[in-house]
């Protein structure tokens, strides 16, 4: 089973860079979008009808902002949009697919990098959703990909000295994964690949792409069970969709 997670920054701008024509040639069993930044009425129609997959959308009720999407070869038994929480729904922040016992999630945390409300908001929605998560993988098995907008250790991010103090390398932030990581859920790449950064996402600003001066924000974070099922994880950097990079996953399911 192949997975992408994608953080697209507007599903019609990676359109338009040849995303989806990258995603057919890979032959995806999944891909998990984050950031579309459309509604339901902008979407392009051809991307409602991508031959060969089930797609759902959950957009945000702000027009061209956040949302999450979730294409899928096979059909889903069931599908769940949001956490039951206003400041990740009203925004498009989460949705699930469901194949028997395994849950396969697109995730798009609140980032905190501009304003103090911001981050407010962002340490609500960690709030509401530790406890789930910590109950949720006795049941079920979990694959939850998506843009978590957290580096979780030094090695995440090329300058992580001058980042101490700044949202998405936080003590707290940082803390919050680690204890997600002890119980019950295991950090795909990092098990995969112990020494390799693994950068994710660049900004836009000082030649950041090009000299790979970047953070480790996108991840396939697994429940536990799952772990022995890892094969290999790859960062696609051959083209630019975006300002983050499609990590593709590998498992033996």
């Amino acid at each position: 089973m192949k997975i992408i997670s994608a953080n697209v920054n507007g599903i019609r701008s990676a359109n338009n860079k040849g995303f989806f024509e990258w995603i057919q040639s890979t032959n995806a069993d999944i891909v998990c979008l984050q950031e579309i930044k459309a509604d339901h009425d902008s979407i392009p129609v051809e991307l409602k009808n991508i031959a060969g997959y089930h797609v759902t959308f959950f957009p945000a009720q702000k027009k061209g902002y956040s949302g999450v999407a979730i294409y899928s070869k096979q059909k889903p038994d069931n599908i769940l949009w949001g956490l039951n929480h206003s400041d990740a729904d009203d925004e498009g922040r989460y949705l699930e697919f469901q194949f028997g016992t395994l849950s396969v999630i697109s995730l798009y945390m609140p980032s905190g990098s501009s304003g103090e409300d911001k981050q407010a908001k962002k340490f609500r929605v960690m709030d509401h959703y530790l406890p789930i998560l910590k109950s949720q993988h006795k049941d079920r098995s979990y694959i939850i990909c998506g843009d978590w907008n957290i580096a979780h250790n030094e090695i995440d991010l090329k300058n992580w000295k001058g980042n101490l103090k700044n949202s998405g390398f936080l003590p707290e932030e940082r803390a919050w994964l680690t204890e997600l990581f002890t119980n019950g859920y295991t950090d795909s790449w990092r098990v995969l690949y112990p020494e390799l950064p693994g950068y994710t996402w660049w900004s836009n600003r000082g030649q950041a792409y090009a000299k790979d001066v970047g953070w480790r924000i996108d991840y396939h974070i697994i429940s536990n069970d799952l772990r022995d099922k890892l094969v290999s994880a790859e960062i696609y950097k051959e083209q630019k969709f975006s300002d983050h990079a499609p990590l593709i996953v590998n498992y033996n399911i």
